[in-house]
């Protein structure tokens, strides 16, 4: 392998693992981010830290501050109910453009996907999350524009963190059959109805997030990141 792509390589790599973390809230809003801390723990330089930090920003996940580094990002609820209206406006296109590619072997991938979800129901709340954002990706991912998997990955992580950060406990089973319901109108071909139910289910996942807000707390050490840290050390060897 090339050196610059063994350094792309560990750029995913460090920026999955970090996503990761931050969705399922090892990592809280508010807390930051030190390149020379992290660049120990991930055991790589200061610079793939400050190229995989820059990514997340530019997912919404990350704050990057003149002078003061980095931090988890904070949205507000004002700005979490403008990016949930945005987001059913932008996954009606999503729908739209998905149903017109379907074949049979990107059925087989949203079928893989959910039962990764099923297999996590009573996992983690924080995992839960992470997997329902990706389904709504891999949608985007499955309609072949570039233009809108950007703005749907950007989007779809920035409200899996507000979930993270307001939601109310809820049973996972109420997203895992919208997205079965979603599924099978796309089997069908039935756009209007996919395109219904997408919008029935963000709508619901909105009104199970944009309740209370949890502190992040205190800030820690990031001990709790050596899981994740550990899997990146280990894909480099």
């Amino acid at each position: 392998m090339k050196a610059s792509d063994k350094a792309k390589h560990r750029n995913e790599l460090i920026s999955s693992a970090l996503r990761s973390a931050i969705l399922e809230r090892v990592l809280l809003p508010g807390m930051k981010l030190p390149e020379d801390s992290l660049g120990e723990r991930f055991g790589v330089s200061r610079t793939l830290i400050r190229q995989a930090l820059e990514r997340l920003a530019a997912e919404g996940l990350v704050e990057l501050r003149r002078n003061r580094g980095a931090m988890v990002a904070k949205p507000s609820l004002e700005e979490a109910r403008d990016i949930f209206e945005l987001r059913t406006q932008i996954e009606d296109l999503v729908i739209s453009r998905v149903i017109k590619e379907m074949t049979p072997e990107k059925l087989a991938e949203l079928e893989a996907h959910l039962a990764k979800e099923v297999e996590a129901e009573h996992a983690s709340e924080p995992i839960s999350i992470r997997l329902a954002t990706e389904f709504h990706i891999l949608l985007a991912k499955l309609a072949g524009s570039p233009v809108l998997l950007r703005y749907v990955e950007e989007i779809g992580y920035r409200c899996g963190l507000t979930l993270s950060l307001y939601a109310r406990p809820h049973s996972t089973d109420c997203g895992i059959q919208e997205h079965r319901q979603i599924i099978d109108a796309l089997a069908c071909g039935d756009e209007e109805k996919a395109r219904e139910l997408m919008r029935s289910h963000l709508t619901a996942v909105a009104d199970r997030a944009l309740i209370t807000r949890k502190e992040a707390g205190p800030l820690v050490y990031l001990d709790a990141l050596e899981p994740y840290a550990r899997k990146v050390r280990d894909g480099q060897e």
